[in-house]
């Protein structure tokens, strides 16, 4: 909790960054929500990794350690033989209970207009996952209004902007969020004016907040608290969206 409201981050990593060289454990991850007042996360594989089912088993025995401060997302390299791609996803769901699929198109260049990528939205429809899309960074296949017509495909399907587009296309987005009622958008990267833009426009029971790394879970959650918003508009974006969204934790 944090200035009384529940607060659940929607974009955490846990794993090694083969890219980066990054590297984020779980009690790293616990002890920055407990400096930050997080309550619950949602703990993701970076986008590269050396081996992607070791990465999702070290998330899943977090949540396994801790099931009332973790929840798991998927996140595996969409070019692996297809169906390796769909046993790997339903391993994850049905062994620890992942609760979302991620595509990071900056590492993982996959159009989401080509035929060929339906088996991603099939993939997370059939296994019951909320899908997150990385936005802004890595265009064009990070273009938020991509994802409009797979949204209106699969109307069933819950699909997460991750970043809200980023701070250049973060317009773009609230075009995607107003055309299209089941995305949802997650304001990390935004400046606190561009978050405020977004809340205008999008009804906040479709925003949530994300840090994306640990240091910066002070300013993402810093931003939602000083916006200019109600109780009830404040609490959706903080916490009530992602629970209603993901279905975990009371939602």
């Amino acid at each position: 909790m944090r200035d009384g409201f529940a607060i659940f981050d929607t974009h955490t990593h846990i794993g090694t960054s083969r890219h980066s060289g990054r590297r984020c454990d779980a009690a790293g991850l616990l002890r920055s929500m407990d400096r930050h007042g997080v309550d619950q996360a949602v703990a993701i594989p970076f986008p590269v990794v050396d081996d992607y089912r070791a990465a999702h088993d070290e998330i899943g025995a977090a949540v396994r350690a801790y099931p009332d401060r973790l929840a798991g997302a998927a996140c595996l390299y969409p070019f692996v033989p297809e169906p390796v791609f769909r046993d790997e996803v339903r391993r994850c769901r049905e062994k620890y209970g992942f609760i979302a699929l991620k595509l990071q198109p900056q590492y993982q260049a996959l159009n989401p207009l080509s035929p060929r990528s339906a088996f991603v939205f099939e993939t997370a429809l059939e296994n019951g996952l909320a899908l997150i899309w990385h936005t802004g960074s890595g265009v064009p296949y990070a273009l938020p209004s991509l994802l409009m017509p797979p949204a209106r495909q699969h109307p069933g399907l819950n699909i997460v902007l991750a970043h809200c587009g980023g701070g250049i296309f973060f317009q773009e987005a609230i075009v995607a969020a107003s055309f299209c009622p089941n995305i949802c958008l997650e304001l990390s990267t935004l400046t606190p004016h561009q978050a405020e833009e977004v809340a205008g426009a999008v009804p906040c029971h479709r925003l949530m907040i994300g840090s994306d790394l640990p240091e910066n879970m002070e300013a993402e959650i810093g931003k939602i608290l000083g916006m200019d918003l109600d109780v009830e508009r404040k609490s959706w974006i903080l916490a009530g969206t992602a629970r209603h969204v993901f279905g975990v934790f009371g939602g």
